[in-house]
Order: C-alpha cells, then sequence, then structure tokens
C-alpha cells in the first residue's frame, strides 16, 4: 500500500474551508444604505439596496412616474422630485407642521 500525505490533505482541507468562511463573511456584510429626501415626504428615507440594486437605480426608480411594485420609502406612491442625502445624522430634517395625515 501507498502511504497517502495526510499532512498535506488536512492543510488543504483547512485551508479551503477557511476561504469558504472568508467568502461567507464577506456576502453576510449588508451593503451601504442609501438615503433620499423629497419635498413632498415626511423625514429620510433610508434604503438598503438588494444584490442587484444601487443607489442610483433606487434613485431612477423612485423618480420614474410609471414604476410600481417596489416598497421603498413606507411604500411611498410619490414619483418625481427625489435627491440623495447622506445617512448620517445630518440627514434628519425637520419634521413639517402638517396635519398627521400629511403626505407620504
Amino acid at each position: 500500500m501507498h502511504k497517502k500525505p495526510r499532512g498535506a490533505v488536512a492543510w488543504v482541507a483547512v485551508a479551503l474551508v477557511a476561504l469558504a468562511a472568508a467568502a461567507v463573511g464577506r456576502s453576510a456584510e449588508a451593503p451601504a444604505p442609501c438615503c433620499f429626501i423629497n419635498d413632498q415626504f415626511r423625514g429620510v428615507c433610508r434604503v438598503v439596496p438588494a444584490a442587484d440594486e444601487t443607489c442610483d437605480s433606487i434613485l431612477a426608480y423612485l423618480n420614474n412616474p410609471n414604476s410600481i411594485g417596489k416598497a421603498y420609502c413606507d411604500r411611498t406612491t410619490i414619483r418625481g422630485g427625489w435627491v440623495r442625502t447622506g445617512c448620517g445624522h445630518e440627514a434628519t430634517r425637520a419634521t413639517p407642521t402638517t396635519s398627521p395625515g400629511g403626505a407620504r
């Protein structure tokens, strides 16, 4: 019988497991959120893009008057007038003093 190089096989197995774990860790990281504002929307809309989305594609959706089907910004139906803004604490803005049933 031939001796099998167990040390080399074990090393390769450990390396493969480590690479797989690193790949899983990267895919588990959430993408950076995108933030948008609109004069007709109360507050800041914060969206975490899905794997096939970008902040630009989300903004294009929000500004397309024919877009339907996504649940961005509390399921708003406001189309047009959206602009990107920072997502830090500076992204918050004063809530307008409108009636509780104000536009969303």
